[in-house]
């Protein structure tokens, strides 16, 4: 399908669903579901629907009948393009204004569409053309690309194995604070040291202390280990 010149058309709805699909395929290699950006969005199924046959038109999108949808080259594009704007801003917010981790995120949520492509590489020139965001997530390139290093989820590990907590879901504040009481942040060297049985508490080892994490936090963060990663459940 052809795509549109018209780059009006590609407005804060349109890049937000673009968002959200790029983030929900990184999760399996099965198209994403209406229902399931649905949720992500927290917008009915419905307008869910009535946004993806707009995505369709303007050649961003790929529907397969009965299975859902998939971002063509062109939404991949605008997807990393406003991925990218969110975690400079976030960084910019971090380190040039002092925001704490749990804040930026929301804020970056707002600014992310009204910052423009050249003030965006100006903020990416500013702070040493980063490669991460404060949570540990790759910033994608200018051109579009982006470096995914293979993940497991923590509550992935079994008791003994080790790895470097490189990221974590910037979308619970709660969560963000909890790590930061706890003095954990992405590159430090985690070990699972234990795990209670029937969905309870892990305990990991991190800076020479012994740290009990519930199973949410634990799906949320992302560890790097020396083995081969599973697709994320």
């Amino acid at each position: 399908m052809a795509i549109r010149d018209d780059t009006s058309e590609i407005t804060g709805a349109v890049q937000d669903y673009a968002k959200a699909i790029w983030s929900l395929a990184q999760r399996s290699r099965e198209p994403v579901a209406t229902s399931a950006l649905a949720e992500r969005l927290e917008v009915s199924p419905a307008s869910a629907s009535a946004m993806i046959k707009r995505l369709e038109t303007l050649g961003l999108v790929s529907r397969e009948p009965y299975h859902g949808v998939r971002l063509t080259r062109a939404g991949e594009r605008v997807a990393l393009e406003v991925l990218r704007h969110h975690r400079l801003l976030e960084l910019y917010l971090a380190e040039a204004l002092g925001m704490s981790w749990d804040r930026v995120h929301e804020e970056a949520e707002v600014l992310e569409h009204a910052i423009s492509p050249e003030l965006s590489e100006l903020i990416a020139a500013k702070l040493g053309n980063p490669t991460h965001d404060p949570h540990g997530d790759p910033i994608p390139t200018r051109d579009g690309e982006i470096d995914e290093p293979p993940t497991r989820a923590l509550s992935e590990l079994l008791p003994g194995e080790r790895g470097t907590f490189s990221r974590v879901s910037d979308s619970n504040p709660d969560m963000l604070r909890y790590l930061s009481e706890l003095g954990i942040a992405p590159g430090d060297e985690l070990e699972l040291t234990g795990q209670q049985p029937f969905g309870g508490p892990l305990t990991v080892m991190a800076g020479g202390r012994e740290h009990a994490l519930g199973p949410q936090l634990a799906r949320a963060m992302r560890i790097e280990t020396p083995g081969p990663a599973r697709l994320p459940r």
